[in-house]
């Protein structure tokens, strides 16, 4: 590790070690944050009875973890070297052997009596659950009802969910956390390919000669993939790493060319890079002419053709795109250069794209740029979105978990699709609905007007994950609420009518997990849950019981609903029918399509010799699409959402830190990560000394959302004009200001783009 990390924490290499504790002979803690390769410690050698495979519980990366117990507790946990990410854990990973144990678990029902949580029996809780849901049922109708759900669960459980309110209860009121952070990776993948998630794999990064790390600090938010984009860079030195962000983050630092971009304007740049593949003569005409389809976008619609596509971008000349981006024209060149020249590029993003109102556009245009210079579908050369919760994409996005969606691709506004899953789920005909829910923010704005009365949210945090919180937070007071999670209090189970306590991972299952690359793990249950806590599928399975709708949830153990998944999976293009449990509890994760049980899995999609579901004779079989053809859509760099004003002058963008995670529900109740500062405003130091404020000074930073105080970070490491923060903190939620506007097509919120004013506090940080 660089000391720049250990300066920035005020940590030495010493005070890092006991930050995670005794570790097991051999760990390795990953250097991620600092490219210089992992750091390997032996400590002393805590007693292990008996080692058990599994996943970390953490990020989208997925990383294999070894799990030791001594007496039947969970002692330790070691990278599994197995596994993809060879032995490597990153801080959160070895913390996993803690989460277990923090003292804010939920361990007891409670019901709100007289104004306060109160604890009470599970019989008593879940009869006042199931009672506040059939009264609203009842009086208003199944679509006063709602889920809300998290890429957190294993597979099952939002399998399971999903299952009980469309197929059972009758609405597609299914929504959850993934529409905060991976919906247009989702749109952009499917509109482009016509089905998700990722075509290539981790594999890809071992061949790779140009990364394009776009939107995503990946050194701390995906440390373990960011040591693997390091390991390519030291065995092949002349490898090109170009990071698009608006900060010089630790991934940054790193890069070879850093273009800081002006937030938002995302789509002016890749719109002028392509505009230089075209100039350069590097558009691969065999995709042009055989493989590819053109679109208009921006909500317009119509065929177009390549000419129609050229003259487009002749719309974005170097000299416009360099000062809507407020990048160098030079160095927009260059990276078109390196990307296109490279022999095999590789995109990487995460939610600096896809938390944008036009977070879609964006996804399209990075997987555009792929198709159009042939870096696609070949070792080293894909377009891969990076997942940020640890099931987000098998357990949500496979599932079809989320208010448009149905399992496996399928649609609830397509008749076709709706009757093809009635038949599956063996329903009568007519009993899934033909209107999507509510979206995650249109979800709770219906509890703010009384249009959904009660809702389930399940593992996740929306009363400070959401944008515009306040406004949201009000509306869940409004509502009747269920909340189960492992964790209480968080700022959701504060306004919760009942709380359920939930078994955490390794206390439940056998679980499935799945992360970027379409891996799907298995998580064994290894030990028993504290106090009366209950895994979640044995909690939906109760709900559903006593809603009457057992008949419909016949599947009532992880087992059994994982073989009921798997053999649905058969007749979509999300086939892993051939992924049994025996199979993911004895291997190290299997890649789909994987449509037999003697099938290694997919590395690469769409490639006829390589995908077992693609079967054409060329070069690509892009099957999700009817004429088998990917789609190049035209996009326009639209006007910000929420334009600076002279009141509000500066861009507020927001992300995380390599210690913490999400809203720091798990990782803020671990006494080791106690001293890590989540409560700061990075703020450049011209903007700082316009407006007075010196670094640690208390500052205030408000829109016309609402405002938060925060801490001043003093740095250059972030351009003029935007301010960034983390929205881990539960003490100061910096989403009370931040801007709720939906991507017209995702219907994923704009993070990343908030006109706010910092000034200094008038009063004191809390």
């Amino acid at each position: 590790m660089s000391d720049s990390f250990f300066e920035s924490h005020d940590l030495t290499r010493r005070e890092l070690l006991k930050l995670v504790g005794t570790a097991s002979a051999g760990t390795i803690l990953t250097g991620a944050l600092s490219g210089c390769g992992p750091l390997w410690e032996r400590q002393p050698a805590i007693d292990v009875d008996t080692w058990h495979k599994g996943v970390c519980r953490f990020c989208g990366t997925g990383c294999g973890v070894q799990i030791g117990t001594q007496d039947g507790e969970i002692v330790d946990v070691k990278g599994d070297q197995y596994a993809h990410n060879r032995g490597r854990l990153c801080v959160k990973g070895i913390l996993n052997r803690d989460i277990l144990k923090v003292e804010d678990r939920a361990v007891h029902p409670l019901i709100r009596k007289n104004g306060t949580l109160q604890q009470a029996s599970w019989e008593e809780a879940m009869r006042r659950a199931v009672d506040g849901f059939q009264e609203a049922i009842d009086t208003r109708g199944p679509d006063s009802v709602a889920f809300y759900g998290s890429g957190q669960l294993y597979t099952q459980e939002s399998y399971t969910a999903n299952k009980l309110f469309k197929g059972a209860i009758g609405t597609n009121n299914v929504d959850g956390n993934p529409r905060l952070c991976m919906a247009s990776a989702a749109a952009g993948y499917i509109s482009t390919f016509g089905a998700d998630e990722p075509m290539g794999c981790y594999e890809d990064i071992d061949h790779a000669d140009c990364f394009f790390i776009t939107g995503s600090n990946t050194a701390e938010c995906h440390p373990i993939v960011w040591d693997r984009v390091q390991d390519r860079k030291e065995s092949r030195p002349e490898t090109t790493i170009i990071v698009v962000d608006p900060r010089k983050t630790r991934t940054a630092r790193h890069a070879d060319l850093h273009l800081p971009i002006t937030p938002g304007t995302d789509v002016a740049l890749y719109n002028g890079l392509m505009r230089q593949f075209v100039e350069m003569d590097a558009v691969d005409q065999d995709m042009v002419e055989n493989y590819l389809t053109f679109q208009q976008g921006g909500g317009e619609g119509g065929t177009r053709t390549y000419d129609d596509l050229v003259q487009h971008l002749s719309r974005y000349p170097l000299e416009r795109v360099s000062d809507i981006c407020e990048v160098s024209p030079r160095n927009i060149r260059e990276a078109a250069f390196q990307f296109a020249d490279a022999g095999a590029a590789m995109s990487i993003w995460t939610m600096g794209l896809n938390q944008q109102a036009q977070g879609t556009a964006c996804n399209r245009l990075v997987n555009a740029m792929h198709l159009l210079t042939g870096h696609i579908g070949r070792p080293g050369a894909t377009p891969f979105s990076l997942t940020g919760q640890p099931n987000a994409g098998g357990g949500v996005r496979d599932t079809g978990a989320l208010a448009h969606a149905l399992p496996g691709g399928r649609k609830v506004a397509s008749a076709e699709d709706r009757r093809e899953m009635e038949k599956l789920w063996e329903l009568e005909e007519g009993s899934i609905d033909d209107s999507p829910g509510y979206d995650a923010v249109s979800m709770f704005g219906a509890m703010g007007r009384g249009d959904v009365q009660a809702a389930l949210v399940m593992c996740t945090n929306p009363a400070q994950s959401l944008p515009n919180a306040e406004q949201y937070r009000q509306a869940m007071d409004e509502a009747f609420l269920v909340v189960a999670d492992a964790i209480h209090p968080t700022e959701t189970t504060k306004f919760a009518d009942v709380v359920l306590p939930a078994a955490m991972w390794a206390e439940k299952g056998p679980g499935i997990f799945s992360q970027s690359e379409r891996r799907y793990h298995a998580v064994p249950q290894i030990v028993d849950p504290p106090g009366e806590a209950r895994p979640d599928l044995d909690i939906l399975v109760d709900f559903a019981t006593r809603l009457g709708h057992d008949d419909v949830i016949t599947a009532q153990t992880y087992e059994d609903v994982w073989a009921e998944w798997r053999k649905i999976s058969q007749y979509s293009y999300y086939d892993f029918s051939g992924m049994t449990m025996e199979r993911l509890l004895e291997e190290r994760g299997l890649l789909w399509p994987c449509p037999s049980e003697d099938h290694p899995g997919t590395c690469r999609r769409y490639v006829p010799g390589e995908d077992p579901l693609a079967e054409g004779e060329g070069r690509f079989d892009f099957y999700g699409r009817s004429d088998g053809q990917a789609v190049v859509w035209l996009e326009d760099q639209e006007p910000p959402s929420d334009e600076r004003t002279d009141d509000f002058p500066l861009v507020l963008t927001t992300g995380r830190v390599y210690e913490h995670w999400h809203t720091a529900t798990i990782t803020g109740a671990l006494d080791q990560l106690d001293n890590i500062d989540i409560d700061f405003l990075a703020i450049n130091p011209a903007d700082a000394r316009a407006r007075g404020i010196a670094d640690g000074d208390r500052v205030e930073v408000e829109s016309t959302r609402g405002s938060v105080e925060l801490v001043a970070k003093v740095t250059s490491d972030i351009v003029s004009g935007v301010v960034f923060s983390t929205f881990h903190s539960p003490n100061h939620i910096v989403n009370r200001a931040v801007n709720d506007e939906l991507d017209p097509s995702s219907k994923q919120p704009e993070f990343k783009v908030s006109a706010v004013a910092v000034r200094p506090a008038s009063g004191a940080v809390s």
